[in-house]
């Protein structure tokens, strides 16, 4: 009995795949024979698809990625992402710990661009404790400059390494020595190269320390420059160019449809920038563009990146030209703690004197301490959520209170899980050597996906 006569398709005779109703979906009537011999003949490609496992690893991601793709010879036919390798319970987390504590789980989220996820639940907090107006211009200065340089430096990291994944492993040393200056700055002025804990409810942990400006001051001209020979090193190198242009193709429908932002979503052609669309810590008083480009594919999110290095230096140099003496934390010392405390010569710990000053007081000064710092402040109940532009786009975190000391519950928007989901997009159709730069394009953070 030869293949075709045994089956019966419910559709259509002519239709080689047995033909599908929306009720029952594709029906065979089978009358005898082997059934993979009668879906061979039906669907020659059946047999030749298989399905892969790229990972559990880093297939241009920063963090752990599962992706299984189904081929038809070196096509991808379908691409799911699969993932929660890396899931650390970082939102419950914060539920046992007091708002100020709640700084340093938060900062672990998206772990490459740690001031970011401070910054967004900070700023949730502030607006429950009705402070927004109370926080010094100092303080949102300090912010700003912070976060613009690890911006950079998250891009750095994007560009480091999805250069090396396609070959370039010079763009690779290069981006990452660079992106090691702003971690000496950043440590310099938080203690920390990541995960800094640095911004905190009403205010920043600790003031910028001398020669902090000065540093920031002449790594400006020399990234302008680093920035340059980047592009002089891939702008117009055929491999470069051959494995970036008119790959990984999303739209700007297709990135509103996905809830896609960031670099993906600007480097479709839409000027979309919430530091520009709806300001926070006073970027509507800077001076930068929003850099956008019209192909949509991975080149362009490339160029978009490389210029937003650019207008990052920008807004760096008018931050530090803002910066003015003043407090670094809101007056209320029912909120300003750990601000105003003074650590010992060892850096570890309080220093005496300061311990002295709060117990030679009076006892309902040394009371408030203990109390502030074992119990925390108790935030009005209610429930907040500020987005901000990280690196990858919409970050926000929804801060939820019950009236105590800690968190009711914090959720956040994080880019990299939403951004996430246009993968098959970008991979679907093509060739599965383009699967990873495609990936990468997108610069997810598994920190922030699986949180």
């Amino acid at each position: 009995m030869s293949a075709e006569d045994t089956y019966t398709s419910t559709y259509s005779e002519n239709d080689p795949y047995g033909g599908t109703t929306p009720d029952e979906g594709r029906v065979f009537t089978v009358g005898g024979g082997d059934w993979d011999d009668v879906v061979e003949a039906v669907d020659p490609l059946e047999s030749e698809r298989i399905v892969v496992n790229m990972g559990p690893q880093h297939p241009s991601t920063h963090g752990v990625l599962r992706l299984v793709l189904e081929l038809e010879g070196e096509t991808v036919v379908q691409t799911r992402p699969v993932i929660g390798y890396l899931h650390t319970g970082i939102e419950k987390n914060m539920e046992y710990r007091n708002w100020t504590q709640a700084v340093t789980f938060v900062t672990r989220a998206d772990y490459l661009s740690p001031l970011f996820n401070e910054t967004t639940y900070c700023l949730g907090v502030e607006r429950l404790l009705g402070i927004e107006d109370q926080v010094p211009e100092r303080v949102n200065v300090l912010r700003v400059l912070t976060m613009e340089l690890q911006r950079i430096s998250s891009h750095l990291v994007w560009l480091a390494t999805g250069g090396m994944e396609i070959g370039a492993i010079t763009m690779m040393l290069l981006g990452f020595r660079e992106r090691e200056k702003i971690l000496n700055i950043l440590e310099m002025i938080t203690g920390l190269r990541m995960n800094h804990a640095y911004i905190r409810p009403g205010g920043v942990a600790q003031d910028i320390p001398p020669g902090a400006v000065d540093a920031i001051r002449e790594f400006i001209p020399d990234m302008r420059n680093r920035v340059n020979e980047y592009e002089d090193l891939l702008s117009a190198n055929p491999i470069w160019l051959a494995r970036l242009q008119g790959v990984g193709y999303l739209d700007t429908a297709a990135c509103m449809q996905l809830g896609v932002t960031g670099p993906l979503l600007r480097a479709s052609g839409l000027a979309w920038d919430l530091r520009r669309e709806m300001p926070y810590l006073g970027y509507e008083t800077y001076d930068f563009d929003v850099v956008t480009e019209p192909a949509g594919d991975n080149y362009a999110r490339y160029l978009v990146r490389i210029n937003e290095i650019r207008q990052s230096l920008r807004i760096i140099e008018q931050a530090l030209d803002r910066l003015r003496p003043g407090p670094v934390m809101v007056e209320d010392k029912k909120i300003a703690w750990p601000a105003q405390l003074a650590l010992g010569s060892d850096g570890l710990g309080n220093s005496l004197d300061h311990i002295r000053t709060i117990m030679g007081t009076s006892m309902e000064a040394l009371i408030h301490h203990f109390k502030l710092v074992t119990e925390g402040f108790r935030v009005p109940a209610g429930q907040a959520y500020v987005p901000i532009e990280s690196p990858r786009g919409e970050l926000g975190a929804h801060v939820v209170s019950d009236g105590g000391t800690r968190p009711y519950r914090v959720h956040l928007r994080d880019p990299s899980f939403v951004n996430l989901q246009s993968v098959p997009a970008l991979t679907e159709g093509g060739m599965i050597s383009d699967v990873v730069a495609s990936v990468a394009s997108v610069d997810p953070v598994m920190g922030g996906v699986d949180r």
